[in-house]
């Protein structure tokens, strides 16, 4: 996932769109245009107990089990799909605990001429 993301999505919509059924229940979020690293973000996960699909809030980044500060989720929040089961920051969690995370946009900062400014990447992904 980029530097920053976009969710403004309505959680009936998500729901719909990732099959949570209507008898789990809907975390309460706000949107948001500007979702940083470390903010909190609805994912979906499965229940392999239930095989159902469910609705949470999680913080948006990876800390690592072993990592001894919680700082490492900013530094985790990009990843590449070749070799991600073989890096130790992802490989744990890549094989057993995934999870969706939807979002409208996703943006990063791009420097032209020296100057920050913010470029869209993407829109209406689930990552």
């Amino acid at each position: 996932m980029r530097g920053r993301a976009r969710l403004s999505s309505d959680v009936s919509d998500i729901r719909i769109a990732f099959g949570i059924p209507p008898e789990r229940p809907s975390p309460n979020f706000a949107a948001s245009w500007n979702v940083a690293p470390t903010d909190p973000l609805p994912v979906v996960r499965y229940d392999a107990k239930d095989h159902k699909r469910s609705l949470e809030v999680m913080r948006r980044g990876l800390v690592p089990f072993w990592a001894k500060d919680i700082k490492v989720g900013f530094a985790n929040i990009n990843a590449k799909a070749e070799g991600i089961e073989n890096k130790p920051a992802f490989r744990e969690a890549f094989q057993q605990r995934r999870c969706l995370v939807p979002v409208d946009n996703f943006y990063e900062w791009k420097k032209i001429d020296g100057v920050s400014n913010l470029t869209r990447s993407g829109s209406r992904v689930a990552a």
